[in-house]
């Protein structure tokens, strides 16, 4: 017998497709530097990827945790061809933003349905928004102040 509702378990699954969806992005984004040789941008998505499949396996665990269903969306092709590392970092920004607002859909249906269970879940994921939202803001700050690029990706470090 389940103890997660359907709705919650389809909106969890749903969610499960968009942090997956994040660690492909940031994969793609990954490569755009490691092709660049700028390797601690790259190190930083690649870690930054993890993080994000990471999460998709927490949701994947509490679905199971409440006997629900998992369910693996299909991924879709990710855009690869990018302006330059401005661009990179606005994206990451907006894409965080995103995930964000699906992060607080979910909290918002969790209080409506009374699905106690899923709101622990969810504040350690609303909390982790505003970090994620405040490394990227951060990246894009620290760029500002550089003129070259190389020089810019010796000082991107990644805090574990």
């Amino acid at each position: 017998m389940a103890n997660i509702s359907e709705k919650m378990n389809a909106d969890l699954n749903k969610q499960i497709g968009e942090e997956l969806e994040s660690a492909y992005i940031y994969l793609g984004m990954a490569a755009w530097f490691e092709e660049r040789t700028l390797d601690n941008l790259a190190n930083w998505f690649n870690k930054q990827a993890s993080e994000e499949f990471a999460h998709a396996m927490k949701f994947k665990s509490h679905i199971l945790e409440r006997g629900g269903s998992v369910h693996y969306p299909e991924l879709r092709e990710q855009k690869q061809d990018w302006a330059g590392i401005m661009e990179i970092l606005e994206a990451t920004l907006e894409h965080e933003q995103h995930i964000t607002s699906k992060i607080n859909e979910i909290y918002e249906l969790a209080l409506e349905i009374k699905e106690h269970s899923s709101i622990p879940l969810l504040l350690w994921f609303i909390k982790e928004q505003v970090e994620e939202e405040d490394n990227a803001m951060s990246l894009i700050d620290k760029f500002k102040g550089y003129k070259n690029e190389f020089n810019f990706d010796h000082h991107v470090k990644r805090k574990e």
